[in-house]
């Protein structure tokens, strides 16, 4: 059986061919659309991990994502909180979403607080000389090929590159924090707080006190533990269904394709399934040879596009270092069985339209 299989397969090549790729776009669409969404995820939770706090403060009533609440919080609040008897640091940040040519949070930082939470590791050049002046990190210096010196565009306005620092510490641009406050008119504000505790294990102790800060009582405050959990696709608004909307469109794919292929196959080889009935082949062995068709396709679909992913994955970090795809094995795995289940589907008409056919009518098709 698995001769006469590869030999049907090998007889029709542009057929066979034409649903390999087909079923490898499948695969790429799904392991591509994914692993952006996840990857560009994962890589918001490490830099925000990185910033080295024990603890976020957020205005009341707004999202946890960065960037979409602009900075409604008085700094005056970050002096009450330093006073607290379990905090160490507190920096307030000023998060500014901007959508110049890449969707990117810039934050406005005081750079002696927000360094006292975890320094920066300077890769070239230093800290702010000016109030014209910002940081960026290496990823955006490698894919921008900018350097210390450099004038760069933020928000519509020139900026000196005073100092590149290493990637992972919230956000890929920093300006100082009086200079975005000018810029979008939120003088004396801030978008949020990271607190660093005199040891992490106080984090929900710290929590705990602030909330109980008269006037505080609504507002949003989260361990960084707690706040990082949150950061998964199901919190993010419409990011699942984004996610099961393309493997939606992949299936479709894979199943149109295989019903066509394997439904005109079957149609071509009336005679040959008459032959096979007519020296005892049963139902069951004649299903069993179109979906075993089918399988070896779509196996042959998934290596091809799990290659093809990878290879892309690779092009686009080599030249988009700041847009991370992750390629997971899970994924793997879970593209696998979609698109096997979506071939096997459709082929099953096709196949059991063969079972069914009379042996005597087959074999006077022509």
């Amino acid at each position: 059986m698995n001769k006469m299989i590869v030999g049907n397969l090998v007889h029709r090549p542009i057929r066979s061919l034409i649903s390999i790729i087909a079923i490898a776009l499948e695969v790429t669409l799904i392991l591509l659309i994914v692993g952006l969404s996840v990857g560009m995820l994962s890589d918001a939770r490490q830099r925000q991990a990185g910033i080295g706090a024990d603890v976020i403060v957020q205005p009341p009533n707004t999202s946890f994502m960065a960037g979409v609440s602009n900075a409604p919080m008085p700094i005056k609040i970050g002096n009450i909180i330093s006073k607290l008897p379990h905090v160490s640091v507190v920096s307030p940040v000023i998060w500014q979403l901007s959508t110049a040519g890449n969707l990117e949070v810039i934050y406005g930082i005081d750079l002696g607080s927000f360094q006292a939470l975890t320094p920066f590791h300077y890769l070239q050049g230093g800290a702010f000389s000016g109030p014209n002046d910002c940081l960026v990190d290496d990823y955006f210096a490698q894919s921008q090929h900018v350097k210390t010196g450099s004038t760069i565009q933020i928000l519509n306005h020139p900026f000196r590159v005073a100092g590149i620092v290493e990637h992972g510490r919230g956000a890929r641009k920093f300006l100082p924090m009086t200079t975005l406050q000018d810029l979008i008119g939120a003088e004396g504000k801030a978008s949020v707080f990271y607190i660093k505790a005199d040891d992490a294990a106080n984090a929900d102790a710290v929590v705990q006190e602030i909330k109980t800060i008269p006037g505080m009582e609504g507002y949003s405050v989260r361990s960084m533990r707690e706040y990082l959990s949150m950061m998964t696709t199901s919190s993010y608004p419409g990011l699942s269904t984004f996610i099961n909307v393309v493997i939606g469109i992949s299936v479709i794919i894979g199943f149109i394709v295989i019903f066509q292929a394997m439904y005109t196959a079957v149609m071509e080889r009336t005679r040959e399934i008459g032959i096979l009935k007519s020296i005892g082949a049963s139902k069951f062995y004649i299903v069993s040879v179109i979906l075993r068709e089918t399988v070896l396709l779509a196996v042959g679909g998934i290596v091809v596009g799990v290659l093809f992913s990878l290879a892309a994955r690779s092009g686009i970090k080599y030249r988009l270092p700041t847009l991370p795809v992750v390629v997971t094995g899970g994924w793997i795995l879970s593209a696998t069985a979609i698109a096997i289940v979506g071939a096997v589907l459709g082929a099953l008409y096709p196949a059991f339209k063969a079972a069914q056919k009379d042996p005597i009518d087959a074999l006077a098709y022509e």
